[in-house]
């Protein structure tokens, strides 16, 4: 019995819509890199993007638990002495919500060449409006709020 490879001409792309508003940060990006690497498909190879699109809506009523609105803090250095900027994440929601999204799933991907692409693959939207509704996407239910 042989090992299965993948190749890059046999993978297909599926679209999916996610709401950032019925899960926490944190299992609503895990669930996302899951999707964006290809890892729930059983045609997944490491060194080849398996990934699917993944559109996210509604990233102005995401969802944080405990003290993270006020103590989680967005670290941005200019290079110069004295450069460090710090956000708390509600300045940051307040500023642009998608970039909290973004953040969070690109720190879940694995730090390969691989990574811009699967970013790419990435929407991420303040509203529940998006512009990919000629792909078709599908809705997953991740599940409510506990």
């Amino acid at each position: 019995m042989k090992t299965y490879s993948a190749k890059p001409t046999e993978v297909t792309r599926s679209w999916y819509v996610i709401d950032a508003s019925t899960l926490p940060l944190g299992r609503l990006s895990t669930a996302v890199a899951k999707l964006l690497i290809g890892k729930d498909k059983p045609m997944f190879t490491k060194h080849i993007d398996c990934g699917d699109h993944v559109i996210i809506i509604n990233s102005d009523n995401l969802v944080v638990t405990g003290k993270k609105e006020t103590d989680k803090i967005y670290y941005k250095h200019s290079g110069f002495p004295g450069g460090l900027r710090e956000t708390p994440l509600a300045a940051q929601r307040a500023k642009d919500s998608t970039q909290i999204i973004i953040h969070s799933i690109r720190g879940m991907l694995p730090v390969n060449k691989l990574r811009d692409a699967r970013l790419a693959r990435l929407k991420v939207y303040t509203g529940s409006d998006h512009l990919h509704e000629a792909q078709k996407p599908e809705l997953i239910n991740l599940g409510e709020v506990k």
